[in-house]
């Protein structure tokens, strides 16, 4: 078995579908539906369950998802001693970050390390805060950037650049004319919000929680898995939002969003590192790189 039927098993179980997994591995279809044939058919050992058009993890490949992460994790810090002993002329580095970081504030320290280590790879994975802190404890991503306030004792959590929240609303909204809301008077609107798990909704909720609100006295109108989505929604007049000043700012910029006045905490975007796990230099590098920017 190879680390690349591995990787394309991991990859599908992750997803429960086999186009968006060979979309995300940049292979054809064929070739992922091989790749897991092959397993299968070698153990003799169904790994998936084929229900209509898509697929479930059998009980037998939980428990193979579990091992096969763990090889490949093994597999990218050995590969990460050979980029260190090879001075970053090679390697891969393995981030995950969620949605704000990656979108707005990540892109540009890329772009840096790129520029001054070519040779290295970069990996990027995006979901939430608690995808990232997942992926950096069981070793696919030695680095997880998040919004998110984490309690784990496996991960060492350091603040590396702050975040202003906002509240928006379209121009229409009895919320865009208030001179000075009041936490009371969240309780009046319909409301379009990041889904449970992601740093911008945990950021919120303990500032409701810190004015005396409790967040399950809010009108959740819609619930949505991205910060484009909820900022599209709010421009539709589907309610108010709070997002990072940096998603909605050339929305407020074009007036199709206005900041409404209230006003919320900055939070603090953080970088997750296993504790135990081996410390590359290309991520000590990032790392370094995303100081002196913000400093700067």
């Amino acid at each position: 078995m190879t680390l690349d039927q591995l990787r394309i098993f991991v990859a599908v179980a992750e997803r429960q579908h086999v186009t968006r997994a060979a979309e995300a591995l940049n292979l054809v279809q064929s070739a992922v539906s091989a790749a897991i044939a092959n397993i299968e058919g070698r153990h003799a050992t169904k790994l998936f369950h084929r229900v209509g058009r898509g697929i479930e993890l059998t009980e037998a490949g939980r428990v193979f998802l579990t091992e096969a992460r763990a090889v490949l994790a093994r597999a990218e810090v050995a590969e990460l001693v050979l980029a260190d002993l090879s001075g970053l002329r090679r390697g891969t580095l393995a981030l995950y970050a969620s949605q704000t970081i990656a979108s707005d504030w990540l892109p540009r320290h890329l772009v840096a390390f790129r520029r001054a280590y070519p040779e290295i790879a970069i990996r990027l994975a995006v979901g939430n805060t608690t995808d990232a802190a997942d992926a950096v404890r069981a070793g696919t991503a030695e680095l997880g950037f998040v919004e998110g306030a984490l309690d784990d004792p496996t991960l060492a959590s350091t603040t590396i650049a702050r975040d202003q929240l906002v509240l928006v609303v379209a121009p229409g909204h009895p919320f865009a004319g208030a001179t000075d809301l009041e936490p009371e008077d969240l309780v009046s609107a319909d409301w379009v919000l990041r889904e449970a798990g992601s740093g911008t909704r945990s950021a919120f909720e303990a500032a409701l929680t810190e004015a005396g609100l409790a967040p399950a006295q809010l009108q959740i109108l819609l619930e949505l898995p991205s910060n484009e989505a909820v900022r599209a929604a709010v421009e539709a007049g589907g309610g108010a939002a709070v997002l990072s000043e940096t998603v909605v700012a050339a929305a407020l910029r074009a007036g199709t969003l206005v900041r409404a006045a209230f006003d919320l905490p900055s939070r603090p975007f953080r970088v997750l590192r296993h504790k135990e796990r081996y410390r590359s230099r290309a991520a000590d590098v990032l790392l370094d790189l995303t100081t002196k920017a913000d400093v700067g």
